[in-house]
């Protein structure tokens, strides 16, 4: 079964019309937009047609409005998705906001989730019978029917005016196949307009949806870089220098690592080792320059002359030393 189905997969490809179609002829609706599907009702009900008495119907509300009730229908969608015990996420508050790319992406994945319980085949399901028990369903079909009878109605006064109009073209004109064919193709060039209009806005709206996510991230990564514990930071100031840039220049990502580096450059201190050693060499240099100066002064006293020690000698006793009183 389909309960985890890639972005990428052919079922994300189905396109609104085809969307609309299998909807509408399987629980006879009359749905124009898919988004009118956004209460919540129709998946329930969808989800019964497939796996009849799994749903409770009569806790359904097809005519829910406010965004209260409408959360109910998902909650019993909810139930009937862990019953079956299905892993899809429901993303509850961006449904029942009525978006037509969020309401588009989730009914694909529940065409594809029914096609692929018994090949999608339905037997014996009687939509109408089941959309009774729930509130407001059978206001719905009484809708859908009218609306289906309104439709049909008006398919066959155009039928009618088309085949009079036809009728008197043939008798009034001179070259009948002419005005066929000039008036066969504006009906033909209008559905290829509405197709490429319709792939045009779901392509608008997926890009949208990706602006938005990357705008977020970015927004994040800036909030981040204004806190005051890291806002002095060299490498938060190389992210904010490519944040704010204006320009397409690619010289902004250099200047960014150039910051960096820069930083790190003068940042870098000596180590705790080479001042240790530093200190040292010095130390022992001083202590050589005393011993070097204690040599020298020994060797002087010893190089001495006789004489020179003999006037020193007298020296000493003209100073009037003790020792040469007697």
């Amino acid at each position: 079964m389909a309960t985890n189905i890639g972005m990428m997969d052919s079922a994300y490809f189905v396109g609104r019309s085809e969307i609309l179609a299998w909807i509408n002829s399987t629980l006879q609706l009359n749905l124009s937009k898919v988004e009118e599907a956004c209460s919540g009702a129709v998946h329930c009900q969808l989800m019964d047609s497939v796996h009849p008495g799994m749903v409770p119907m009569h806790k359904v509300n097809f005519d829910a409005k406010s965004e209260y009730e409408m959360i109910q229908n998902y909650k019993v969608l909810q139930d009937v998705f862990n019953k079956l015990k299905i892993t899809k996420h429901i993303e509850v508050n961006k449904l029942i906001k009525g978006r037509p790319l969020d309401n588009l992406e989730f009914m694909q994945w529940m065409k594809r989730y029914c096609d692929s319980v018994n090949g999608g085949l339905i037997h014996s399901y009687n939509p109408l019978e089941r959309r009774e028990a729930s509130k407001g369903g059978k206001e719905a079909s009484k809708k859908s029917s009218s609306s289906q009878s309104t439709t049909k109605g008006v398919t066959a006064a155009s039928k009618n005016q088309s085949s009079h109009s036809a009728r008197r073209n043939d008798v009034s004109s001179a070259n009948p196949i002419t005005q066929v064919v000039k008036t066969s193709k504006p009906s033909a060039v209008v559905p290829a307009y509405d197709e490429q209009i319709t792939e045009l806005k779901l392509s608008v709206d997926s890009l949208e949806k990706e602006r938005d996510f990357y705008f977020a991230k970015l927004r994040d990564i800036e909030i981040l870089c204004q806190s005051h514990e890291i806002e002095h930071l060299p490498v938060v100031g190389a992210i904010k220098r490519i944040l704010y840039s204006t320009d397409d220049d690619t010289s902004v990502v250099a200047e960014a690592q150039a910051m960096v580096s820069h930083h790190q450059k003068e940042a870098e201190p000596l180590s705790p080792i080479a001042e240790v050693s530093e200190e040292r060499t010095s130390s022992e240099t001083q202590k050589r320059k005393n011993i070097v100066n204690l040599d020298v002064d020994a060797a002087g006293v010893t190089t001495l002359s006789p004489r020179q020690r003999l006037s020193d000698v007298s020296d000493v006793h003209c100073s009037g030393s003790p020792l040469m009183t007697y």
